[in-house]
């Protein structure tokens, strides 16, 4: 689907097929406008025979214009030409994205927290139009900002984010993902992204089931590692970014750092058809104008069934 403000093509594909309609027109045209055939089906004495008399006329082709016409009319429509229906914008929520950033000491106090808050608001920027959220966390998970449309306001909350943000010591990665997954589920979201920027501390078999509820609501979780202070406990064998790229398997996503956003950005700027299916938001949010189209190939049919002179 190709997008242009509040019209699109739903199958643009369908658009190649008008070169293929106009040449076919052409090499129809100038094989009617001749009796090349009959000259080859017919002995050359009886054709001239013919000719003398009058009965060899050159036809001039009328038949194969409208008929292109009416092909190239037929692609149009198929093409799905539409305009977004009125009132669109109350399905907005119904494919959202959700910020989750890690304010936990062993994040704040890392030299790469700069990077980890331009990873978040990167992932407010993928999001397009769509509505986004922002969840903070440290030994709990809050809602810093609702679901809106003013990313200009989320932007401004990520650059003010530090480690006073959050008053709770520690780390509740699962309870930020049951904010997340409640966030979707009261906008009655169908296809939301969730995006979390974490140095993976603290993951467990609760996160991992969250992930899981996510993707089974239809929804994708992607995860931005950022490494951790060099001074924060750990607990033996512990690897946050083995942690976060199993997460993100989990969750239907994909697994990136934050110094290279660019598969989670990725996934989170593809288009609403992509996320939610053409079908099923194509159906919602846009009026398709194909069938109407249709009519107009009905003229230059029609023109095919005249009688001639």
């Amino acid at each position: 689907m190709i997008e242009f403000d509040a019209f699109a093509l739903l199958r643009p594909w369908w658009l190649l097929a008008l070169p293929a309609a106009a040449a076919l027109g052409v090499v129809a045209v100038r094989r009617a406008a001749g009796v090349d055939d009959w000259r080859k089906a017919v002995d050359p004495h009886l054709f001239a025979a013919l000719a003398r008399r009058g009965a060899v006329v050159a036809g001039r082709g009328r038949g194969a214009l409208p008929a292109a016409l009416a092909c190239a009319a037929i692609a149009l429509a198929l093409s799905g030409p539409a305009i977004e229906r009125p009132g669109a914008e109350t399905f907005r929520n119904l494919d959202v994205a959700v910020v989750i950033v890690d304010l936990s000491r062993s994040v704040t106090e890392s030299p790469r927290f700069t990077d980890a808050r331009l990873a978040a608001f990167s992932a407010v920027q993928a999001a397009g139009s769509r509505q986004a959220a922002v969840i903070v966390y440290a030994g709990d998970a809050y809602l810093a900002a609702p679901l809106t449309s003013d990313h200009r306001a989320l932007e401004t909350l990520i650059s003010s984010l530090d480690g006073d943000t959050v008053p709770d010591v520690g780390t509740a990665p699962t309870a930020a993902l049951a904010l997340a997954r409640a966030t979707l589920r009261q906008a009655g979201a169908l296809g939301g992204d969730v995006a979390l920027v974490s140095d993976g501390g603290g993951l467990d078999e609760g996160a991992e089931s969250e992930a899981r509820a996510l993707a089974a609501d239809g929804h994708a979780l992607s995860t931005l590692y950022v490494k951790p202070a060099p001074q924060a406990p750990r607990r033996e064998g512990e690897d946050g970014r083995a942690a976060l790229d199993a997460l993100a398997a989990a969750g239907g996503g994909v697994a990136a750092t934050v110094e290279a956003p660019a598969p989670a950005l990725e996934r989170l700027s593809r288009s609403a058809a992509e996320r939610l299916g053409p079908g099923l938001f194509s159906s919602i949010v846009w009026l398709d104008l194909g069938r109407a189209l249709l009519l107009f190939a009905c003229a230059p049919v029609l023109l095919l069934f005249r009688r001639s002179g």
